[in-house]
């Protein structure tokens, strides 16, 4: 009884918002027509029937395949340069005020000089999607690594663990809280950058149906691809979410331990 509870709690909130947005949604159709807003009904009946024709699984597979591709980048690279410059301490406070500066540059500005470097197609979106994750991965992962509390280092060492073992038994636990709020980050902009990739300059994926229908002026393809495209990154950033909140909560104890 108590779990049904818990499950009721953990639903409510999301439904409770979607309610609310498809409401929203209703009223806003009220109020500017089907030439601005189509209704929530005949949009989700054309996302369905989108979804069903032959023709558009090639241009979900493209745009899933450069994603999968841009976030595999943005990770993996991430990780492993964070761990490197939070390892080495000089560089590491080199490296952190220029890789500040970078991301606060608008990366669309950088388009021209990508499109240069790969040309059109996957490739071009695939690195558009990778430069907007990876620096944030880097960022937390660099900060983790820092942060690892000392007295488990030196418990490791008074144990005399090898090196391998001192990764996977000590800094993995005590990281990887920080390195999956990073992650979690970087998956949500690695989407943004490789949309933004085939909104630009591309010929097949999501992006490029979007682009269509804006020049068709199709109400409601632009919208079904919208609701797409959230319900996707809404569901994701939970998922991770939940995962981040519940790997902070197991590390929570270690904030009183450290000197």
């Amino acid at each position: 009884m108590r779990g049904g509870l818990l499950n009721l709690r953990i639903w409510r909130d999301p439904i409770l918002v979607a309610i609310s947005l498809v409401a929203l949604w209703q009223v806003l159709h009220e109020i500017a027509g089907d030439s601005a807003v189509t209704a929530p009904a005949p949009t989700l009946a054309h996302l369905w029937e989108m979804i069903g024709q032959a023709r558009f699984l090639p241009h979900l597979r493209e745009t899933g395949l450069a994603f999968l591709q841009a976030l595999a980048i943005a990770c993996g690279g991430g990780v492993l340069i964070g761990v490197v410059l939070g390892g080495h301490k000089l560089t590491g406070e080199v490296a952190e005020p220029i890789l500040v500066a970078l991301y606060s540059v608008p990366k669309i500005t950088l388009y021209p000089v990508i499109l240069l470097l790969f040309g059109l197609g996957m490739p071009a979106k695939v690195a558009f999607g990778a430069l907007h994750g990876i620096i944030p991965v880097v960022l937390f992962t660099m900060n983790a690594v820092r942060n690892v509390n000392r007295t488990y280092l030196r418990a490791g060492r008074a144990m005399r663990l090898t090196p391998a073992q001192t990764g996977w038994y000590v800094l993995v636990p005590a990281t990887l809280p920080e390195i999956f709020s990073g992650l979690r980050i970087g998956f949500s902009l690695t989407l943004l950058g490789t949309m933004l990739g085939e909104l630009f300059a591309s010929q097949r994926g999501l992006g490029f149906l979007l682009m269509t229908a804006i020049d068709l002026h199709d109400v409601k393809t632009i919208l079904s691809i919208a609701v797409l495209i959230s319900v996707f990154a809404i569901g994701a950033n939970a998922a991770l979410l939940a995962i981040d909140k519940r790997l902070h909560r197991g590390a929570a104890p270690e904030a009183h331990e450290k000197p």
